[in-house]
C-alpha cells in the first residue's frame, strides 16, 4: 500500500469496505446533496487513509435521489425503478469522489453498469491493484442487477475484493442494532455484539437478510455504526468497541 503522508501504524484490518446509505448525503433536506456532509464524510476518510496502513474502498446508496421501492410503490416496473436506482448512486458517487481528490486524495469509481465516459467499469482486479496503489476505489450502480439492494452489493463487493471488514454507517442517529426501533421503543437495548444467525433470525435492523446471509458465508465481520459521529471510522479502526460487531 502506498502511504498517503506521512508514518501509518496497521489498523484493526487492512482493508475495508464502507457502506454509505444515499440518504447520509442528503441532510436534513432529506434530498439531493448536503455538500457540508459530503466533505465531513471525505475528510474522514482521508484521515483514517493518513493515518493507518488501510485500503479503503466505498459502496454508496441512491436513496437521496431515487429508490426502486418508491417507483414499484406507485405502479412503475420494479427492474425499471431499480436501474434508475442503480443511476442515483452513480452520481453520489461521483460527488464524493470529486470531494475526496479536492482534499488530496485520489479516487477511482467503478460502476456496474458501462458508462464508460464518467467512471470504469468494475473490474475486480483492477479495483483491487487501485487499492494496493493508495488509491480509495468507489462502487456504484450496484451489483447491476435490479431486486438487489446496496447493502448485498457492499457485502459482494466486500468479498471480492477480500476485505477484512464491512463497515455499515447510519445516518439516523442510530449508532448501532438494538432490539427494536430506539426511536419508538424506549425499552430497545443496543447490542454491542450479536452473531449473523441472531440477526436473521431475530429480524434485526441491520443490513438485508442476502448482504448478511453472504457475510455469514464467508465470515466477514459487519460493523453497524454511526457514520456522522465525529472520529468513529477512526475509532473503530483503532480497536474501540463503536456501533454492533455482527460475526
Amino acid at each position: 500500500m502506498t502511504s498517503s503522508g506521512g508514518a501509518r501504524r496497521p489498523g484493526r484490518w487492512g482493508r475495508i469496505v464502507l457502506k454509505l446509505s444515499g440518504e447520509a448525503f442528503a441532510g436534513g433536506n432529506g434530498y439531493g446533496i448536503d455538500g457540508e456532509l459530503a466533505a465531513q464524510i471525505a475528510t474522514e476518510i482521508v484521515r483514517v487513509r493518513s493515518e493507518f496502513e488501510i485500503d479503503v474502498a466505498i459502496v454508496v446508496g441512491g436513496g437521496n435521489i431515487w429508490r426502486g421501492m418508491a417507483g414499484e410503490g406507485v405502479g412503475m416496473d420494479r427492474a425499471q425503478a431499480d436501474y434508475m436506482g442503480m443511476l442515483a448512486t452513480v452520481i453520489n458517487a461521483l460527488a464524493l469522489q470529486d470531494t475526496l481528490e479536492r482534499l488530496g486524495q485520489p479516487t477511482r469509481v467503478q460502476t456496474a453498469i458501462g458508462m464508460a465516459q464518467v467512471a470504469e467499469p468494475y473490474v475486480r482486479r483492477r479495483a483491487i491493484r487501485h487499492l494496493e496503489k493508495g488509491r480509495v476505489v468507489i462502487f456504484a450502480a450496484g451489483t447491476g442487477n435490479p431486486f438487489f439492494t446496496t447493502d448485498t452489493a457492499a457485502a459482494l463487493r466486500a468479498v471480492e475484493i477480500e476485505a477484512g471488514a464491512l463497515l455499515k454507517g447510519t445516518h439516523s442517529g442510530t449508532d448501532g442494532i438494538y432490539t427494536a426501533d430506539p426511536r419508538i421503543d424506549p425499552e430497545a437495548e443496543k447490542l454491542g455484539e450479536v452473531r449473523y444467525l441472531d440477526v436473521l433470525s431475530r429480524g434485526l435492523r441491520a443490513m438485508d437478510n442476502t448482504a448478511v446471509s453472504l457475510c455469514m458465508d464467508n465470515e466477514l465481520p459487519i460493523v453497524v455504526f454511526d457514520l456522522m459521529g465525529p472520529g468513529n471510522v477512526r475509532a473503530i479502526l483503532d480497536g474501540q468497541s463503536i456501533g454492533t460487531l455482527v460475526s
